[in-house]
């Protein structure tokens, strides 16, 4: 499998290149494999397919690529939307998503976005306690005709990944209600009684960087609150659990590791009450679908050697790969190299430098990496971006939002599709008050 989207890869590479997506206008191109994305979509509904026979909705954490062609992709392979905001609620419905087959979770929804959830139909996870009573209120007042399915975000406080900053279930993490908190599970509880149509448990303790056991501990915490509440109540309120996402991906080699049924078997191990048909499930993964699908292709413009270290001067950098510039440790990528005519490049290994194009120091794509000596006119490609590098665009030094083109790769050649064109330096013009040049005058 890894090899054969390699294969893919390389091939779209190659047409990239001959089809003209790399031009001096548009010298970074985002690449998306249509094929790979339907492959881990199919991979993920037949890993709880394995192991639950109660309904399971997954969905597509948006965050990851808010790309309406993307969400409607991932719809037509099965997948919904789990969306944190006003924007990425818009381009879920954009792209055709049910409402009931949408969930909202955010750490500050406002009292408009509670109110058109509610309307629409769509799933809300409260995030703390103020907000149930807030949802109260707009129940009260005659919002929720859509039929919503509500539940509460609960942090199960089981410690923090390789990565602090993306760590969700920490002891004082912003997510959900803290559980071990004192006094806390007596709180959650006792909302639950006091609240029939509070029907959902939520919980999202995985993140890059975290493993699968720290992961089922988590879900195995909010399982073991469910079985409280519907024992108070006596009976079976909590009908469905939200077990979030995040699953790591491995950014290290072309195996897609851990895999969704690893996890999925790894639950059904830790929590297997969980998944005796008296409870549906939800999932939000992001990273793990669409990241090992999408590459970041960019020219090399010049090459320099300092300090006796070669330096590749590309176009791609700090706005493409934000997290990976500020954080390299924590988030290295994969380069490839491939020479101007977009054949995989040849040649010894040199230790050199990936370079980006915005003036600072650190706006490096790589440190210290074994290539073939890189030239200009060659193509770098960024690999594992399919996931967030199409979504964080950092506009430093008004570098322009890069196109993303999905493509089918088989014997007949490579198509390509538009999924969002390249911003042009008009738009970046009329975003930056172009349209208002005396507005401070």
């Amino acid at each position: 499998m890894a090899h054969q989207a390699s294969d893919r890869r390389d091939q779209a590479v190659r047409a990239a290149v001959e089809q003209g997506l790399l031009t001096e206008a548009d010298p970074v191109a985002g690449l998306l494999d249509i094929a790979g994305v339907r492959a881990s979509a199919a991979a993920l509904r037949a890993a709880f397919e394995e192991i639950t026979d109660a309904p399971v909705l997954h969905a597509f954490a948006v965050k990851a690529a808010p790309l309406v062609p993307v969400l409607r992709l991932l719809d037509s392979e099965g997948v919904g939307a789990e969306v944190a905001s006003p924007g990425e609620l818009a381009l879920a419905l954009a792209a055709g998503v049910r409402p009931e087959r949408i969930v909202l979770d955010s750490p500050a929804k406002t009292r408009a976005e509670l109110a058109e959830a509610l309307d629409l139909g769509i799933a809300v996870n409260a995030d703390n306690l103020q907000e149930l009573d807030r949802i109260d209120d707009l129940i009260r007042s005659g919002s929720g005709s859509g039929g919503s399915q509500l539940g509460l975000r609960v942090n199960a406080q089981i410690g923090a990944g390789a990565i602090g900053a993306l760590s969700t279930a920490t002891a004082t993490s912003k997510f959900g209600v803290a559980l071990r908190d004192e006094g806390t599970r007596e709180l959650v509880v006792r909302a639950y009684l006091d609240r029939p149509w509070l029907t959902r448990l939520h919980t999202h303790s995985g993140s890059q960087g975290l493993g699968l056991e720290l992961m089922t501990q988590g879900v195995r915490a909010v399982y073991e609150l469910a079985e409280e509440i519907n024992a108070a109540a006596g009976r079976q309120q909590i009908d469905t659990v939200d077990i979030g996402g995040g699953l790591p991906v491995n950014f290290a080699t072309d195996e897609e590791t851990p895999t969704f049924s690893d996890y999925a078997r790894a639950l059904r191990i830790a929590v297997p009450g969980l998944f005796d048909g008296r409870y549906g499930l939800v999932t939000e993964f992001g990273r793990s679908l669409l990241a090992k699908h999408g590459t970041v292709l960019t020219r090399v413009e010049y090459t320099k050697t300092t300090g006796a270290r070669p330096i590749a001067v590309t176009h791609a950098g700090v706005q493409v790969a934000t997290r990976t510039v500020y954080d390299p440790a924590s988030w290295p990528l994969r380069i490839a190299a491939y020479d101007a005519e977009g054949a995989p490049k040849a040649g010894a290994a040199v230790v050199q430098d990936v370079a980006g194009p915005a003036c600072f120091a650190g706006d490096l794509l790589a440190e210290a990496r074994e290539l073939p000596l890189l030239e200009p006119g060659d193509v770098v490609a960024a690999l594992d971006t399919g996931a967030y590098y199409f979504s964080s665009h950092y506009a430093y030094n008004s570098l322009a939002r890069p196109g993303v083109h999905g493509f089918h790769a088989d014997p007949g050649g490579v198509r390509f599709s538009t999924v969002r064109a390249p911003q042009t330096v008009r738009q970046i013009v009329a975003e930056s008050g172009g349209d208002s040049p005396d507005a401070l005058l």
